[in-house]
């Protein structure tokens, strides 16, 4: 049983809370519980899509366990363990199902980094979000270098790590760091009724979708193309396409079985 993480799944949605009072931070603990449920809910043929958001009020994660920062310094094996939070993180944005993360307070540091694995992210009005890692003579090594620049270009993103200032959820959402916000305590009905309306969809197709973006995005066009044409027979192989078909052709709803 998870010590840090509760998972709530009904009509094909898995809820993760992060439970580490008071602000949720990332401790190591934290990342191999987050991990392992990714990869239980991967395999679960009954979640089709996944939101994580943070316990109580005061945060969604509020960054890294600078508790542990201590141990590392000095580590010979530093860039390995270093390497080891980007694996997890990277197996969060590659994650097969729509994920969905609700910003329900304080998201900083890691867990900025871990919302922006997510594929989605609805915010409560009053949330900052930022990457203050400056602050601490350091800069974001969860992957924010890499992943806030695609999200919102490389100037902007820049001034938000030379600075460490955080942005309200409204600026943030001009920026496009955001997709969505919406009044304080009302972020996980928000999103149940965003990820409701792709729970109703073929997984082979939602899955299809986010592989050919994600993957896409690091390709030339014509790649890019390609690899859209390789996943588009893909799906045409499947059951659900079939069955997508025959409904409309019936003028009926679709039954996925999700193969």
């Amino acid at each position: 049983m998870a010590a840090y993480l509760s998972v709530e799944r009904a009509d094909g949605l898995a809820t993760i809370t992060i439970q580490n009072p008071p602000l949720n931070v990332l401790s190591h603990a934290v990342f191999q519980e987050l991990d392992e449920t990714f990869q239980e809910l991967a395999d679960d043929q009954k979640v089709i899509a996944v939101l994580i958001t943070g316990g109580g009020e005061k945060a969604f994660v509020a960054g890294a366990d600078i508790k542990e920062f201590p141990q590392m310094m000095g580590s010979p094996s530093m860039k390995e363990q270093v390497m080891e939070t980007h694996a997890v993180l990277s197996r969060i944005e590659q994650f097969p199902k729509p994920t969905i993360a609700v910003l329900n307070g304080l998201t900083l540091g890691g867990g900025c980094e871990l919302a922006l694995c997510c594929d989605i992210r609805v915010a409560e009005a009053h949330v900052k979000v930022g990457l203050p890692e400056i602050a601490l003579g350091l800069f974001p090594g969860g992957g924010g270098t890499q992943r806030l620049p695609r999200l919102i270009g490389t100037a902007k993103a820049k001034e938000l790590m030379f600075t460490g200032e955080p942005v309200q959820a409204e600026e943030a959402r001009e920026l496009g760091l955001v997709n969505h916000v919406v009044p304080s305590g009302e972020g996980l009905k928000q999103a149940k009724a965003l990820a409701t309306k792709m729970t109703t969809h073929s997984l082979v197709s939602l899955s299809r979708i986010k592989q050919a973006v994600n993957d896409g995005m690091d390709k030339d066009i014509q790649a890019a193309l390609e690899w859209e044409a390789d996943l588009f027979a893909e799906v045409f192989q499947s059951e659900d396409i079939k069955e997508g078909v025959q409904a409309f052709i019936e003028k009926r709803k679709p039954s996925f079985v999700h193969r």
